[in-house]
């Protein structure tokens, strides 16, 4: 058991060198390890600092953004209803142009109808005229085969021809 019991010289000698030991540290140590901790605190705090610095910026940044989003929203909004409203204008005017043009096509077709049934009223009456005429030069050949007939009617058209008509 004398080995777990130190002896009083070296019990001695332990504390001279604990004690100078103790003011080595004491005097250059310690203030350069709690500098340093000091500085590391610094750091830390200075870190967390711009940690919330950057929190804060990026809350702006997002409410900026969300701002913009919005922006951006409404003037695609818009655009859409422009668009919307130039489409249904387009679709309007062409429809009016359709119908222009349709009217002006019924108008030249019912003219040209027009003009053709008169060249075909014009056509017929040539034709009865020229029937009538035909068909009276035959009956009148029929009809003034004798003299005496022919001698009667020449005098009862030019009768006719010298009265004046009302």
């Amino acid at each position: 058991m004398d080995l777990m019991i130190p002896d009083s010289g070296l019990l001695f000698w332990m504390l001279i060198a604990f004690g100078i030991l103790f003011l080595i540290l004491a005097r250059f140590g310690w203030p350069a390890i709690t500098g340093m901790v000091e500085r590391r605190n610094e750091r830390i705090d200075k870190a967390l600092s711009d940690a919330a610095a950057a929190r804060q910026l990026l809350a702006t940044l997002k409410l900026q953004e969300e701002r913009i989003l919005q922006q951006s929203r409404e003037e695609q909004e818009k655009l859409l209803e422009q668009t919307r409203a130039l489409r249904q204008q387009l679709i309007e005017e062409a429809k009016a142009a359709a119908e222009k043009e349709s009217k002006i096509l019924i108008e030249k077709g019912r003219e040209q109808l027009q003009l053709e049934k008169e060249v075909a009223m014009q056509e017929i009456r040539i034709q009865v005229a020229a029937l009538s005429i035909e068909i009276a030069e035959k009956l009148l050949r029929q009809q003034l085969t004798k003299e005496t007939s022919q001698r009667e009617l020449i005098d009862r058209l030019l009768d006719e021809s010298l009265t004046p008509q009302a």
